[in-house]
């Protein structure tokens, strides 16, 4: 007997300057059958995407980090790659302060601390093309979240 296939088999690129939250957010995606590579910051990330001959469909990244910011990266991202989505992350941002960037389309912001259901969620329906700009994620009333949360 084979082990069923996973769910999902997208590839994104995973940016945050903190190896802790990196490795989580990692975790959670590689358990839905994303294929993921990681990226400390932005200039890295970039290189990353300029190496790659199969397509990348989601960028998910930090907002602030040292160097480049998930803002900027995101700007370069989409002149290379216009149709990529990305799902910016924060803890420091608010979505009056989201609101006010000239935010392209299919760019999605997630507040920190978010927990497992949130990221799921938000990582799939912005792959699908039908998550708000701005999240955080409800889950349905019937669904119970997981007790940890990614800071």
């Amino acid at each position: 007997m084979t082990d069923p296939a996973p769910p999902y088999s997208e590839t994104i690129l995973l940016v945050d300057d903190e190896p802790a939250v990196r490795e989580l957010i990692r975790v959670v995606l590689k358990m839905n059958g994303y294929r993921v590579f990681e990226a400390a910051g932005g200039e890295e990330a970039l290189r990353l995407l300029d190496s790659f001959s199969e397509p990348i469909h989601l960028i998910l990244t930090d907002v602030q980090m040292p160097g480049m910011t998930g803002r900027e990266l995101t700007e370069r991202a989409q002149q290379r790659a216009p149709n990529i989505k990305v799902l910016l992350i924060s803890g420091f941002i608010n979505a009056a302060d989201f609101h006010e960037w000239a935010v392209p389309t299919g760019v999605v912001f997630l507040p920190k601390p978010f927990n497992v259901e949130d990221l799921e969620r938000t990582v799939r329906e912005t792959l699908n093309g039908y998550c708000p700009l701005y999240r955080p994620c409800e889950p349905p009333p019937h669904e119970a979240a997981l007790s940890w949360t990614i800071p």
